[in-house]
């Protein structure tokens, strides 16, 4: 047989390690899907990425990709793992059974992501076990029929006899059957064909792994019945009715509406799999340094008196201008209420906040106890049950801190303790441990590239300073003089407020700046800041072209 070009000798052995890694991903895809569904090998050891990346790496990944953040970590990883598959199949063609160690690996890596999972199933282990099991079978499986193809008839297909009957027939020549020369060698022909069944396996146990895959998700039994569950919640009448005062719209197309749609919210969080949490199985905990342990269930909190509030809620990671923050209508009991059932100890001075999926935040004590801060344990969000991705069953929500610190999702656990005692999952990090909102303000309209004609143009946009309150916001176009805008009608200080500016407009390229004036006093910095370690600063500039 002629030999094989070095193109093909690492073409097809590592089209083999990507098939076993297929079929090894919709393996595991299927296991988690019938025995843990927390714990899927995508799942875990993408979790696992984010939980060891610097805060450098998870700053990069939100400003290069925003909300897109996971999709674009799960799209990484499943390259890596595919180029790592490719490597595999190389390495188990020439060097056996090493290939077959990588798999092992990989699995063991998924065994140990999933097992170390807060809140980790008895059965974690199973679906990266099941998974590496799969992905060697099927790797040794496909490298010895690649390496059947470079031996010959013999190890192909067993000896080939002649036939004579083929050879007189009116089918052709003797030359056309595909048979050992007198060399016993094969073929170019032969070749060819054993090739092409060789793909045929290869694809064959891509498409098994891919409608596996396909499976496992469909399969998602639990997520499909919380999703039923939540579509057939009423929630209560609140007792008191949040309100949007005329006037707080200002009407302007491309501005940021007052209230945020639930589609439109922006989710930043370190769940690569929303967790699907049954109401009936959620309750809260508050204990540590307390005078007595609180625990509520989901049927106890819908009977408490739950009333709606305006919040609008801020990533720590939004950069100046960013959209990583929104303004919703939310429906809850106030926290401190329950803490004053618990009754703190007197040295205690924060609460760590646990998620169901083991994230936890530090939020200053007297904050959730203030009473004039709506901080609340939230069920509803404008006008319908959280949605999963938001917080499903409950979540916090408080007023002037940024979520980092106050908005745990899904959150299952209150612990009373104090900050030189415990910290959180982003103070361990390197992120500030009380992240109070700071004043800052952005342009929305003009959009940015918008063409615009020389002549009265609307400058609009939105400012915050939650829990104070915007008293003035200005403009500057250029180098000019700062000017006032227009302010809507605020909801309340703990919401953001759109603004308008009327602009004559002359042709050539301006600038534009914006900057707010707390209740306070406080005027927004110009200081440029990144978003580390507490949020960032700076004013919102942004460049337009008036023709």
């Amino acid at each position: 047989m002629p030999a094989r070009t070095p193109a093909a000798r690492l073409l097809f052995p590592a089209l083999a390690g990507v098939a076993a890694a297929v079929v090894a991903a919709g393996a595991g895809t299927l296991a988690a899907a019938l025995l843990a569904s927390d714990a899927s090998p995508f799942a875990v050891v993408g979790a696992a990425l984010i939980d060891l990346a610097p805060p450098w790496a998870k700053d990069a990944a939100i400003a290069l990709f925003g909300t897109n953040d996971k999709a674009a970590l799960l799209t990484g990883v499943a390259i890596v793992l595919l180029v790592i598959a490719g490597a595999a199949g190389v390495l188990e063609s020439r060097r056996p059974p090493w290939g077959q160690v990588v798999f092992w690996v990989l699995g063991g890596v998924g065994v140990l992501a999933a097992v170390t999972r807060a809140n980790a199933s008895m059965l974690a282990f199973a679906p990266s076990a099941i998974a590496a099991v799969a992905g060697v079978l099927v790797l040794r499986l496909l490298v010895r029929r690649l390496a059947a193809v470079d031996a010959g008839p013999s190890a192909a297909d067993g000896p080939d006899e002649p036939d004579v009957a083929a050879s007189t027939s009116a089918s052709g020549p003797p030359a056309a059957r595909q048979v050992p020369d007198a060399a016993g060698t094969r073929t170019p022909e032969a070749t060819a064909v054993d090739r092409r069944r060789f793909l045929a396996w290869a694809g064959g146990a891509t498409a098994v792994g891919l409608i596996a895959a396909w499976g496992g998700y469909a399969m998602q039994a639990g997520s499909r019945a919380v999703t039923a569950v939540r579509e057939a919640i009423t929630l209560p009448r609140p007792t008191s009715a949040a309100s949007v005062p005329q006037g707080a719209e200002l009407g302007i197309d491309g501005l940021a509406p007052v209230i945020t749609p639930n589609a439109e919210f922006y989710r930043i969080d370190t769940a690569l799999v929303v967790p699907s949490v049954e109401p009936a199985d959620w309750s809260l905990r508050i204990h540590g340094d307390v005078e007595r342990e609180v625990v509520l269930t989901w049927d106890e909190l819908l009977a408490l008196p739950l009333a709606e509030s305006v919040t609008t809620l801020a990533c720590v990671s939004n950069e100046v201008g960013g959209g990583l923050i929104g303004n919703a209508v939310w429906l809850g009991y106030p926290i401190r209420e329950l803490l004053a059932q618990a009754a703190p100890g007197a040295d205690a001075d924060m609460v760590l906040s646990r998620s169901i999926d083991g994230f936890t935040a530090s939020t200053p004590l007297e904050v959730l106890q203030d009473d004039a801060r709506e901080a609340i344990l939230a069920v509803g969000m404008n006008g319908e049950p959280l949605p999963p991705e938001h917080g499903f069953p409950v979540r916090m929500v408080v007023p002037g801190l940024y979520g980092y610190v106050s908005a745990t999702k899904w959150v299952t656990e209150l612990e009373v303790t104090r900050f030189d005692a415990a910290s959180a999952y982003w103070t361990d990090r390197g992120w500030s441990d009380h992240g109070p909102i700071k004043l800052s303000s952005r342009i929305d309209v003009p959009r940015s590239g918008q063409p615009l004609s020389a002549g009265p143009v609307v400058v609009a946009g939105v400012a915050w300073h939650q829990h104070v309150g915007v008293a003035a916001v200005d403009v500057q176009v250029d180098d000019g003089p700062w000017r006032p805008a227009t302010r809507a009608t605020a909801i309340s200080d703990d919401t953001w407020v759109q603004w308008r500016f009327e602009w004559d407009a002359a042709a050539g390229s301006h600038s534009l700046r914006v900057r707010a004036t707390g209740a306070d006093g406080e005027v927004q910095t110009s200081r440029q800041q990144g978003v580390v370690p507490d949020g960032a600063t700076g004013l919102h500039e942004r460049t337009v072209t008036v023709s």
